[in-house]
């Protein structure tokens, strides 16, 4: 059976948990990291040399790092659909999941710690404000790209969505004035629409 270690409330846990409900796959979930801890165990560190959330260990095979994880699982039991076939539409897919790594990390980190994980008295409102600057011209990026388009890479939820969807999360309920950007808005909604999203993926900001 596939095992999904990491806490749920970790953002880069939430893309295999959300994956595996979507693709009705049975699977263990242990939390580990944060709060937990265990993350820094030589057991762990023998699975996951860098010590972060998530590892899955699929019938012994172990593999780490959140988007690898997400194609991997893609592939191996959604191949045709959440794993596109056709090569355009999975080259959409993943161009859009290396944006995730390459721009809405580096903004909704601060945004998200900023907010969430600082005491309002620590709280640097000059980076938060910049960094929310720049996450309303990278969102909109998105959001142009979405026009005639349901999900990221087409008509249908792929892998593309799968990292983006809770850094959305986190900017919908953190950021409340921010510029409309309907198509933005429209997929968003699609996900919340979405039990599996749900249910992995809006959990309390912590």
């Amino acid at each position: 059976m596939l095992k999904i270690i990491g806490r749920r409330t970790s953002g880069n846990v939430m893309k295999p948990l959300w994956l595996a409900d979507e693709l009705g796959l049975e699977y263990e979930q242990q939390d580990v990291g944060g709060a937990f801890g265990g993350n820094d165990t030589a057991d762990y560190l023998a699975m996951n040399p860098m010590g972060l959330v998530p590892t899955i260990n699929d019938d012994g095979f172990i593999m780490w790092e959140s988007n690898a994880i997400t194609r991997y699982l893609a592939e191996k039991y959604g191949k045709g659909t959440m794993y596109p076939t056709d090569p355009h539409v999975r080259a959409t897919a993943d161009t859009w999941m290396d944006w995730k790594l390459n721009a809405i990390n580096a903004v909704m980190r601060p945004i998200f710690w900023g907010l969430i994980r600082t005491k309002p008295e620590d709280r640097n409102m000059d980076d938060i404000k910049a960094a929310i600057k720049q996450g309303c011209k990278f969102w909109g990026m998105l959001d142009t790209h979405l026009e005639g388009r349901n999900y990221i890479a087409g008509d249908d939820l792929t892998m593309g969505d799968i990292p983006v969807g809770p850094q959305a999360f986190r900017w919908f309920e953190l950021v409340e004035d921010r510029p409309s950007m309907p198509n933005l808005e429209a997929w968003y909604k699609r996900l919340t629409e979405r039990p599996a999203f749900r249910k992995n993926c809006m959990n309390p900001l912590e």
